[in-house]
């Protein structure tokens, strides 16, 4: 069976008819290692379907910091969804860590099809709510977790991360300096 075909049918049970439908409407793409794929300011029109690599999303502060909000890892959906259902620019940056295998998809031609069959509707509304549950999930970690908590968390969902990206994205996606990553690492060892 289709991976892909499998991971969504997690969500909601669907006909082979409709996953090609589905899968009409998107085109798969392998894209490099640091690209922004959506960039703060503007209005994206794609959502993508993260299979193989790792993404993130980023604030850039005024001040020169940046912030990791989220990092992506197979198999997630991945796109400033506030931006897409507002119709309005991107507060956060979106771009691969890793080199990636994508299905891309126009944000726009989904919600059409959502308007007109009721298992890619119930499936949007499923992916939302994952969207969602891992966004409360995060915010609960960052108030919950201690960093050495969260380090070790993220090292559980991505065991080779620190082999993946530099360290001063990894300590921006736990909330800490380098500096404080290293004493942790240090600590673990």
């Amino acid at each position: 069976m289709n991976p892909s075909f499998a991971f969504l049918n997690s969500f909601v049970d669907l006909s082979e008819e409709t996953f090609d439908k589905l899968q009409s409407l998107g085109s798969f793409k392998r894209i490099k290692a640091n690209t922004a794929v959506a960039k703060t300011g503007e209005i994206p029109t794609k959502y993508y379907f993260l299979v193989s690599g790792l993404m993130r999303a980023y604030l850039d502060s005024e001040c020169g910091k940046v912030f990791t909000k989220n990092i992506f890892s197979p198999i997630s959906f991945v796109a400033s969804f506030t931006a897409l259902i507002n119709n309005k620019p991107s507060k956060l940056t979106y771009e691969t860590l890793t080199d990636c295998k994508v299905y891309v998809f126009d944000y726009r031609k989904m919600m059409k099809l959502c308007n007109t069959d009721l298992n890619v509707n119930l499936l949007y509304s499923r992916i939302l709510e994952q969207v969602f549950i891992g966004y409360e999930k995060r915010s609960l970690e960052l108030l919950s977790l201690n960093a050495t908590q969260r380090y070790l968390k993220l090292r559980e969902q991505i065991p080779s991360i620190d082999d993946l990206i530099p360290q001063f994205q990894i300590a921006s996606y736990l909330s800490i300096t380098p500096v404080q990553l290293s004493r942790i690492r240090k600590n673990i060892k």
